[in-house]
């Protein structure tokens, strides 16, 4: 495999997987690319407005990481349903009555904000549960027969638990049959980009001999949120200790955009170095990669390929990172 280690250019293009397909953001317009049941590559594209361009503030920086990651998330979310909708579970079943009531009361565009508010809640509460509030609890629970514990040995424990609960996660989704594809389209996603920065014609040969794993993918930027939380509730703590689960669990989500938003600077500068420093600090989440990052097919490259293309700035150079 090729090794991609000194880029021509560094884009601020990004992605993520779908079911049988591929959102691409870019600095202008976003498109979502999906592979039908008849193998046709079904594309749709939207412009991008961002909410910086309203208030300015949005875009400063510490401020920006947590504003960009909840759009990212919200769009990723109706991006996944749009495709999910190409592959239904099962198509002879009938709707529920709780369906059907939805349906009835609802418009197409009110029922579609309703379940994609629904599901981006669901989704943060989900990992904020899995990987801030279970091991504060669970550290709080054996340490509840040691009152003696060291504060700073509390911080090490549960920094350690989040850690092997994130871990966990991640191989449990790795060994799902279904998102099996979907971690080889992310894959897909990651190589088609590394060609794009390396100023190679983006063709299914070129792509192929691309890395699998980029600097700038979510599952290391999920993997350093959960170390510089660590960092910081060290910090903090350090200063104010605080033993009481239900407080230390309320810190930690006061803490929390601070903790996404020096995650994000973070990334931005990893995104563009070549240094051995920023090579270094990557290194563990681009391992966690191996995880959630499968090689593609050429179907599925043919489908990066194409929803890149489609996000390409009119004036180059617009996308520099």
């Amino acid at each position: 495999m090729a090794e991609n280690n000194s880029c021509a250019f560094r884009t601020s293009i990004g992605g993520q997987a779908l079911i049988e397909g591929i959102l691409m953001r870019g600095p202008e317009k976003q498109a979502i690319v999906v592979r039908d049941h008849e193998g046709n590559l079904v594309e749709k594209v939207e412009e991008l407005h961002l909410i910086k361009e309203r208030h300015p503030f949005l875009g400063w920086p510490l401020v920006r990481g947590t504003v960009n990651f909840l759009d990212s998330m919200v769009k990723g979310v109706k991006a996944l349903m749009y495709s999910a909708d190409f592959y239904p579970e099962d198509e002879a079943a009938k709707p529920s009555k709780f369906d059907l009531w939805l349906e009835k009361h609802l418009s197409s565009k009110k029922l579609e904000a309703m379940l994609v508010a629904v599901a981006t809640v669901v989704g943060v509460g989900m990992s904020l549960l899995l990987f801030l509030v279970l091991p504060t609890f669970i550290t709080g629970g054996i340490l509840h027969f040691f009152p003696g514990f060291p504060l700073w040995g509390r911080n090490v424990v549960e920094g350690v638990l989040k850690i092997i609960i994130f871990m966990i996660y991640l191989v449990a989704c790795s060994k799902m049959k279904d998102i099996y594809r979907v971690f080889q389209y992310h894959g897909a996603e990651h190589k088609t980009i590394f060609c794009y920065e390396a100023g190679l014609p983006l063709t299914v040969e070129n792509v192929r001999i691309q890395p699998r794993h980029h600097p700038r993918c979510g599952t290391s930027f999920l993997f350093v949120v959960i170390f510089v939380s660590i960092l910081i509730s060290s910090a903090v703590f350090g200063i104010w200790p605080i033993t009481n689960v239900w407080l230390r669990t309320l810190v930690h989500l006061v803490l929390l955009p601070l903790v996404v938003g020096i995650t994000y600077e973070f990334n931005r500068w990893v995104g563009r170095s070549s240094s051995g420093l920023a090579k270094a600090l990557t290194a563990p989440g681009m391992w966690m990669q191996n995880f959630t990052t499968n090689e593609p097919e050429d179907s599925m490259i043919e489908c990066a390929i194409r929803s890149l293309e489609l996000v390409l700035p009119n004036e180059k150079g617009q996308d520099a990172w």
